[in-house]
């Protein structure tokens, strides 16, 4: 296994895997505090016609799935923004549009599924320097843009409306958390390929929620572990591979050990959250302070809109807790 490490395609492999494991996630939080955890997938998809394209007229697969990617983006943003017909609705033209497109238009170029395949399903061990430095440079803007606008981005994702009214831009942020999940895609298609690659953004930012209670330390705990499913599925593939002579795919290998960390997560999450709710079944309020007086200006009637009721030969209203009879009338204790 440390002799595997020594190679540089390992090296190239190892550093592809951790940077795409930190800036998934990232994105990923958002998307699921919006609910569209399937954002990622639809686009993809939509990348596959990108990867085709560049197969098509001779541009790297990696920058034409960037733009055509950022386009789909776009276009969903803006045609749920506008109504004119529902996002999930949008996604799924784009779903399956994108892929339908991708595989016609590799057929053109004279290419096999195979070619598609390393795209489809990843194939991070014949990444190149060049690519490592493309996935850097990505994953650079993703953080960068991730992380220092978390506040903003947040309010945006949590409650529009407030947003709104403190200012923000929700049009220009929504739009940007869509054209950096376009990117992200991009940077884990050859890590875990465009079929998998909703599985790093998404499967952290779950587990990371069944034991964090901030969104601040959602996000980290998510990137913690995309980082370590990125590297240790990685890792596990090799030494599989190597040690068994079996064949483990990395892209898969990376997400199925993220999703064994949710799994372990889960029960914990789940008696964490029942004794939360066993300390604290109530909120503690403050009970309001009732002011009392003799004085009383409301003429209670039929139509006044408080209670009534009825008490032997009149009728008493209730009012702020006490029970007042109509103007001029009277009533007994009991």
């Amino acid at each position: 296994m440390i002799d595997l490490l020594g190679y540089e395609f390992m090296q190239r492999a190892l550093l592809a895997a951790l940077v795409t494991g930190l800036a998934a996630p990232v994105i990923g939080t958002y998307l699921v505090q919006r609910r569209l955890a399937l954002l990622g997938d639809g686009l993809g998809h939509v990348a596959v016609t990108g990867v085709a394209l560049g197969l098509l007229t001779g541009i790297a697969p990696t920058w034409t799935a960037v733009v055509v990617a950022i386009l789909g983006a776009v276009a969903i943003e803006v045609i749920r923004d506008r109504g004119h017909t529902s996002g999930d609705l949008a996604l799924a033209l784009l779903f399956y549009g994108g892929l339908a497109g991708g595989v016609m238009i590799t057929g053109l170029a004279g290419q096999t599924g195979a070619t598609l395949q390393q795209y489809l399903f990843g194939s991070i061990t014949s990444i190149s320097l060049t690519d490592i430095w493309f996935t850097l440079a990505l994953a650079v803007v993703i953080l960068g843009l991730g992380l220092g606008l978390m506040p903003q981005l947040f309010t945006v994702a949590q409650d529009q409306d407030f947003a709104k009214v403190a200012g923000l831009n929700v049009r220009a942020y929504n739009l940007l958390v869509a054209v950096l999940a376009a990117v992200t895609v991009t940077v884990a298609m050859r890590t875990v390929g465009l079929l998998l690659v909703s599985a790093l953004m998404i499967v952290p930012v779950a587990t990371s929620q069944q034991l964090a209670r901030s969104f601040r330390a959602t996000v980290a705990g998510a990137v913690v572990v995309g980082a370590g499913a990125g590297v240790g599925g990685l890792l596990a593939s090799a030494y599989l591979s190597q040690s068994y002579g079996l064949t483990v795919p990395p892209g898969p290998a990376i997400v199925l050990l993220a999703l064994a960390c949710f799994v372990a997560t889960w029960p914990l999450g789940v008696l964490l959250r029942r004794r939360q709710r066993r300390r604290a079944p109530f909120p503690d309020v403050a009970p309001d302070e009732h002011e009392v007086t003799a004085h009383h200006d409301h003429e209670h009637g039929p139509d006044c809109g408080h209670l009534a009721v009825p008490h032997g030969d009149h009728v008493d209203y209730v009012h702020d807790g006490h029970r007042h009879a109509p103007h001029g009338k009277h009533y007994d204790e009991h």
